[in-house]
């Protein structure tokens, strides 16, 4: 059987293959709840509470571990709403992180809002505040669409 060197659990850089990550959009009149990254890549922008798959996970209980490890809520996945890939290059053009990301419109069932791991805050903004966060790349475009169709998820 053929050996598969894989990367240290916790250097995603440089990978050999894409990661799969989650993501999850909690809605609450016009505010969406946004973590402020605390690690690299792109630490202290802003984005959806998630992060990578484990393996062996399935992909809803990797959107609530996350969310409970970042956020200390429980909440329950709804619905898929986008898919869509982050390649991010190196000055040569290699790329140093490349992320399928996988974004559930959630429902809170219970927790407590905190800031936990992985991040440096959680709060909840008003969607016309959006625009004023340094948001990672492509973030915006779901948001706005889990605003629009939002009454497709309830």
């Amino acid at each position: 059987m053929e050996r598969i060197d894989l990367p240290p659990e916790d250097d995603r850089r440089y990978p050999r293959r894409p990661l799969i990550g989650v993501g999850a959009i909690l809605l609450r009149r016009d505010r969406i709840l946004m973590a402020q990254r605390g690690k690299q890549p792109l630490q202290g922008w802003w984005s959806l509470p998630g992060g990578a798959l484990e393996t062996g996970e399935a992909l809803a209980d990797a959107v609530r571990r996350e969310v409970r490890e970042e956020t200390g809520l429980e909440i329950r996945p709804l619905g898929v709403l986008e898919i869509f890939e982050r390649i991010m290059r190196d000055a040569s053009g290699t790329p140093e992180y490349h992320y399928v990301l996988i974004d559930y419109v959630c429902r809170i069932t219970g927790g407590t809002l905190c800031a936990g791991d992985d991040v440096c805050a959680v709060e909840w903004v008003r969607r016309r505040d959006l625009p004023q966060l340094r948001i990672t790349e492509g973030t915006l475009a779901v948001i706005e669409k889990a605003f629009r169709k939002r009454r497709q998820y309830r």
